[in-house]
């Protein structure tokens, strides 16, 4: 590889979309990207955590993928995600990508295993040297339990394909501690929802955004007006959407986005097993948050230049 990414901005990370038997509704998955892509996100990342990875089989994952390329037709990049139990399973389904066309690939640490942080290191060092595509690296400790430190990622410098770090963690401290030791070597993106403008604040020029699913348009301008620090002007946007944000941070961070966007219009809320629906107390809960921010929500400003 010799040219460098450019990804920039709202990525949100898609729903995979199922009829109610659970299979795979492909069509409906190709209406949601093309909806997003509408309303001005500026790239796509599916078959990630939000995607339901580890809910799909291979060829259901090919499918999205190929479903993802074709639909936006190079108007914004595609990354696809790659979350395998072993390192070799991850370079088949990052080769798979691949071939059918995708900017990137974000990579999980290898998962189930509870790997000792040398062992994480060699998952993404011998990936990243079997691809040809960039790489974005995931962390996300609270969920996947196997850290991606600064000191991993500052030690896989030298591998060309690994080009990006998705920091889940909610600690805002690795991208300054990243840029001590290897300076700007890698695309910072925010991964966490509601952490978004401190990520930006500390050199985060993308977010994969699970709550932009619903509300992409709003997404969007928080993160133009953090990329262009105006931040005191953000502040009402980004109090009013801060409640859903923090639905990101949850175990069933899945659900719950998918909740909001079957209310906004732009897609079903059913996951699959063993993701289950939200119980009554709790949906109603999350209607409820939702009714209250549809009642105020804001004009957004004009979007940043």
């Amino acid at each position: 590889m010799s040219t460098k990414i450019s990804w920039r901005g709202v990525f949100p990370a898609v729903t995979t979309q199922f009829r109610n038997d659970f299979s795979l509704d492909i069509e409906a998955t190709r209406k949601v990207i093309a909806g997003l892509i509408r309303d001005g996100v500026s790239g796509l990342v599916v078959c990630g955590t939000v995607g339901e990875n580890c809910s799909l089989s291979a060829a259901e994952k090919q499918q999205v993928i190929e479903a993802a390329v074709d639909v936006a037709k190079g108007r914004v990049p595609v990354i696809a995600g790659v979350a395998e139990f072993t390192t070799q399973f991850a370079i088949e389904s990052a080769r798979v990508a691949q071939k059918a066309g995708v900017d990137g690939v974000m990579v999980m640490p290898a998962l189930v295993y509870t790997a000792r942080p040398h062992e994480t290191a060699a998952h993404y060092r011998t990936v990243g040297s079997a691809i040809d595509v960039p790489l974005m690296v995931y962390n996300n400790p609270p969920i996947y339990k196997n850290a991606v430190t600064p000191d991993i990622l500052a030690s896989l410098a030298d591998v060309e394909t690994i080009q990006a770090f998705k920091d889940s963690s909610g600690d805002t401290r690795a991208f300054t501690d990243l840029r001590n030791m290897v300076g700007d070597r890698f695309t910072l993106f925010a991964g966490l929802d509601d952490t978004v403008v401190e990520c930006v604040m500390l050199g985060a020029v993308g977010w994969v955004s699970g709550m932009s699913n619903a509300f992409p348009q709003e997404g969007e301008a928080l993160f133009q007006m953090a990329a262009a620090g105006r931040f005191k002007e953000l502040r009402p946007l980004y109090d009013w959407l801060m409640p859903l944000l923090h639905l990101d941070a949850r175990p069933d961070l899945v659900q719950c986005i998918k909740l909001c966007e079957s209310i906004m219009g732009r897609g079903s809320a059913l996951t699959r097993p063993p993701r289950l629906a939200l119980p009554d107390a709790e949906r109603q809960e999350i209607e409820a948050m939702m009714k209250k921010a549809l009642a105020t929500r804001p004009t957004l400003p004009q979007r940043a230049a």
